[in-house]
């Protein structure tokens, strides 16, 4: 395999109301069905010759559209879920600083959560680098296609380029519906090409409620 495209899911009703998703098995919204369908065109361009997605129905949803247009069946793999966010699943900000108050704290200071249901991000990076280490180690060539989420696949595209977690981390989270391009060089290493790509203008990066929830303000 020489390249590999990492695409985060369509738009949810939580990822509009700035709701903590995690493990949470959630339906795309109106939008982000529409979203799917706007964005599959542009992948399947890629010509891929593998899709595999994460289990979560948001995910698979995404995948979809892009496997009807080219034909290939999704492969799932569990791995490549969103981060377990346990009791702040279905939260916004406020909520979980109204009831977690010190991990909260601990979360805007980018320090290690000490929840023992919440997932770390070296577990998460963990895992996901193990599906991806089997699916660019395989000999099937060419372009394959991961869906998975905002979390998952900042450690995905980290893990790639030779990042530790907490490197992969301050890469930014990707819109709904777009996706990061890595290709692998002649020198057997690989290099990112794109990184939040997708079909709206580059102007409405990072509108999303969370996205704007965890920028500073003036």
């Amino acid at each position: 395999m020489n390249r590999l495209l990492v695409v985060r899911h369509g738009q949810t009703e939580w990822n509009l109301a700035g709701r903590i998703q995690g493990s949470t098995d959630i339906d795309l919204d109106v939008v982000g069905v529409a979203q799917a369908a706007e964005a599959a065109p542009e992948l399947a361009a890629y010509e891929p010759n593998r899709i595999i997605s994460s289990d979560l129905r948001r995910a698979v949803e995404t995948a979809r559209p892009i496997a009807e247009l080219t034909g290939i069946e999704i492969q799932l793999d569990k791995r490549l879920r969103e981060r377990a966010y346990g009791p702040w699943e279905g939260l916004t900000q406020r909520e979980i600083a109204e009831q977690f108050p010190e991990e909260h704290r601990r979360w805007r200071a980018q320090e290690p959560l000490q929840h023992p249901e919440i997932e770390t991000w070296g577990e998460l990076h963990r895992r996901t680098s193990e599906a991806v280490r089997d699916i660019i180690e395989s000999e099937v060539e060419g372009t394959t296609i991961v869906v998975c989420h905002g979390g998952s696949a900042r450690q995905i595209v980290g893990g790639v380029l030779g990042f530790d977690e907490a490197s992969a981390s301050s890469l930014s989270g990707m819109d709904n519906a777009h996706w990061a391009e890595l290709r692998r060089m002649r020198s057997g290493k690989w290099r990112l090409f794109g990184y939040n790509l997708g079909v709206p203008a580059p102007h409405t990066i990072g509108r999303s409620p969370l996205a704007k929830g965890q920028q500073a303000t003036r």
